[in-house]
């Protein structure tokens, strides 16, 4: 194929993900009652008040996608040195990417292609890294958060709820111990022939120590706070009266079932509104704020940056030898 047809190909296909995903966008954002929901409840509230809140929580969706950027930057110091800004568009276009795509696998193309071509292999193992530090964030506060509300709302024997407690702890301790020794499943990937021949991909693993390690897991606590701290702001502004440490445990819960649960990014905002009745059903019968709460963060954090992403989608390079547009 000529270095012409590649570039046509390319643009082809650029154009076709950036149609499909306004597609996408478009025809979720026109049936999504909840959107409207959150509309109604903004009636009565100052406009001064409103452009404050939203805007400190759109704020905080940029800090934490840059941060993001910043964890994908550091990831691949090991592999590929890319500037702040370079970080920044694959990561944007990675969410656009993920919006119509089975649990988010769109995003590591929209990443890697950003790579040289020898790269992007190695590329999906360093990213695997990142997600797996903010996977086991997830999990660690989750759990906790699962005991506190157990001990709060289901009524079990103390036997039963120590029980619980230890399998939590347990729970925790394994993946923070599998996390930090990251470079065993390099072990483990070589005991097998079959795994073998692919090892100068997965090798990278064995390059992240625990300083590292840390590191890392540092921009994914940042990350975890942040978006926590979206949720924490929406639900005390509009639900008032609710206690500061319910918020905290429901949302915690709320990012434990979600990583558990498959799902595109674009119909998540469903999951999330049942999950998030469900369980803030405890603590308040304001459910119709709950699923508008959620469904804003949805649009802020998920569709307004899969958006912004569809400009570094022309940027992509499919071809190695060809220079992004």
């Amino acid at each position: 194929m000529t270095d012409k047809n590649k570039k046509i190909l390319s643009l082809i296909i650029k154009a076709t993900i950036v149609i499909f995903a306004f597609w996408f966008i478009y025809n979720k954002l026109a049936a999504n009652k909840s959107l409207r929901d959150f509309q109604i409840l903004l009636r009565d509230i100052p406009q001064v008040e409103i452009i404050t809140v939203i805007g400190l929580v759109l704020l905080l969706m940029l800090v934490n996608w840059f941060m993001e950027a910043a964890k994908w930057k550091r990831l691949m110091s090991h592999i590929e040195r890319i500037s702040f800004y370079r970080a920044i568009e694959s990561v944007f276009c990675g969410l656009t990417l993920a919006i119509f795509t089975p649990n988010r696998l769109g995003e590591y193309g929209g990443r890697v292609f950003f790579l040289s071509p020898k790269r992007r292999i190695v590329g999906i193992v360093a990213m695997t890294v990142g997600n797996i530090g903010q996977l086991v964030l997830t999990n660690v506060f989750g759990a906790i958060a699962a005991c506190f509300f157990i001990y709060r709302f289901v009524p079990i024997d103390n036997l039963v709820f120590m029980a619980v407690v230890v399998l939590a702890l347990a729970f925790c301790l394994f993946f923070i111990v599998f996390y930090f020794n990251i470079q065993w499943l390099n072990g483990i990937l070589l005991s097998f022939k079959f795994t073998r021949k692919y090892k100068k991909f997965y090798s990278i693993l064995g390059r992240y120590r625990k300083g590292e390690l840390f590191k890392i897991m540092l921009f994914c606590l940042a990350r975890y706070i942040v978006f926590s701290s979206q949720y924490f702001i929406l639900f005390t502004w509009l639900i008032p009266g609710l206690q500061y440490a319910d918020i905290i445990m429901m949302t915690c819960l709320l990012f434990l079932i979600q990583s558990a649960l498959p799902s595109l990014d674009l119909f998540d905002v469903g999951v999330r509104s049942v999950t998030a009745v469900e369980l803030f059903k405890h603590v308040t019968d304001q459910h119709v704020a709950v699923i508008a709460c959620t469904a804003s963060i949805w649009l802020i954090n998920i569709i307004i940056p899969a958006i912004l992403g569809t400009y570094f989608v022309f940027k992509l390079n499919f071809f190695g030898n060809l220079k992004s547009n």
